[in-house]
């Protein structure tokens, strides 16, 4: 089973990420699921009280269309299509600082351990690592740094605030 790091702990990934094109009944899929955006808006009259349910959007697709069902969504991930790729970091921020979103926010796709230092600081609190990354290594990532100079989700104070 695929691994997750959430809450700075390694857990298994028991979410099945349906594809961007998906089209088909959601009753055929068991278990906690991760539906694409468009998918979700869709439907979301007919998923509402689902508890097993997560959306995910891709990295050309912001959060502010889910914002009338955040309070029902209890993870929202947020695609990495390549390393590259940094508007994901943005999504999380909005999430949590713009729209309070308090669920899990989830990191997918083409995720490195020389990024989760970062995104934990932008809001996101669980991470579907690359197959190939090993997932005691990665967990080292969120020691890169001791501390920041920057506010962050993680820090709103900066530090010269914090260091008077």
């Amino acid at each position: 089973m695929p691994k997750l790091i959430k809450n700075s702990s390694i857990i298994d990934n028991n979410w099945t990420t349906l594809d961007k094109g998906f089209d088909g009944n959601l009753n055929s899929e068991p278990g906690p699921t991760l539906v694409p955006l468009q998918y979700f808006l869709t439907n979301a009259d007919a998923l509402k009280g689902n508890e097993e349910l997560g959306v995910w959007l891709d990295s050309d697709e912001g959060p502010e269309p889910l914002r009338p069902y955040l309070s029902q969504l209890k993870v929202v991930a947020i695609n990495f299509p390549k390393f590259a790729d940094g508007r994901g970091y943005s999504y999380a921020h909005i999430l949590r600082g713009r729209l309070n979103f308090s669920g899990e926010i989830r990191a997918i796709g083409d995720v490195l351990h020389d990024q989760l230092f970062y995104l934990k600081r932008c809001g996101f609190d669980a991470f579907a690592i690359r197959d190939d990354t090993d997932a005691e290594v990665a967990l080292s990532g969120f020691k890169d740094f001791s501390d920041c100079y920057q506010t962050s989700i993680e820090q709103p104070t900066p530090l010269f605030r914090r260091k008077a």
